[in-house]
């Protein structure tokens, strides 16, 4: 028998607790029994690898090297899951490939989607479900960090503009979930459990998340 497989994108602007929200679902999935598959964020791992905007000749260069990697990565973890022995697994996308809308001009996206023969509803359908967490340089300055991530550089301002992009890259997908800010960081990674246990059909979606929350934060 196949197993059943769920998409779920993790999203968001700069320092949107995106990393210490996978983690919490790697413990509270992990905990009730599903088999986890994580696809790492492609633009973090170029540029540590040396291809950057700024060692291409354009910004959209660098985006199209970002979406061919990303295109062949979840094929490969796609099809992984299909080989595997288990009854439910998760596939959790850090970013997707609507991303791109977000950071290209619209005429360099437009070319993008044109040169691949693919749709805006093409690449939503890639993923069951969508949530953005909101990048804490909107409303939450003070929490704002880049310290985690050594490939980013925006500043506040730049990063609350790039979140607004990402928003309005994927907010028609069927099923998209905002994150908000919170003031108890906790409070917001809780938010996301109950919206993943709610989307998956768990009957008992605790009110109090904190349970799950790994050893570290950030």
């Amino acid at each position: 028998m196949a197993p059943k497989i769920s998409t779920i994108l993790i999203g968001g602007g700069p320092c949107s607790g995106k990393t210490t929200g996978m983690e919490w679902l790697r413990k509270g999935l992990g905990a009730r029994g599903y088999r986890l598959i994580f696809v790492p964020e492609a633009a973090t791992e170029l540029i540590n690898g040396g291809v950057a905007p700024w060692t291409c000749r354009s910004y959209d260069d660098f985006q199209r090297a970002v979406f061919e990697m990303q295109l062949g990565k979840e094929a490969a973890f796609v099809h992984a899951a299909e080989k595997m022995d288990a009854e439910r697994i998760v596939i959790i996308f850090d970013r997707g490939v609507m991303d791109h809308a977000g950071y290209m001009t619209p005429e360099g996206f437009e070319q993008l989607l044109a040169d691949y023969h693919t749709t805006r509803e093409e690449l939503y359908a890639r993923y069951d479900i969508v949530f953005h967490l909101v990048s804490a340089a909107k409303g939450l300055e003070a929490a704002y960090t880049l310290e985690n991530n050594a490939a980013r550089a925006e500043t506040p301002e730049e990063a609350a503009a790039v979140d607004d992009k990402l928003l309005a890259a994927w907010k028609d997908h069927p099923r998209f979930t905002l994150i908000n800010n919170t003031e108890i960081f906790a409070d917001k990674m809780g938010m996301l459990m109950r919206e993943v246990l709610a989307f998956l059909g768990e009957p008992d979606v605790p009110q109090d998340a904190t349970v799950w929350v790994p050893d570290t934060e950030g």
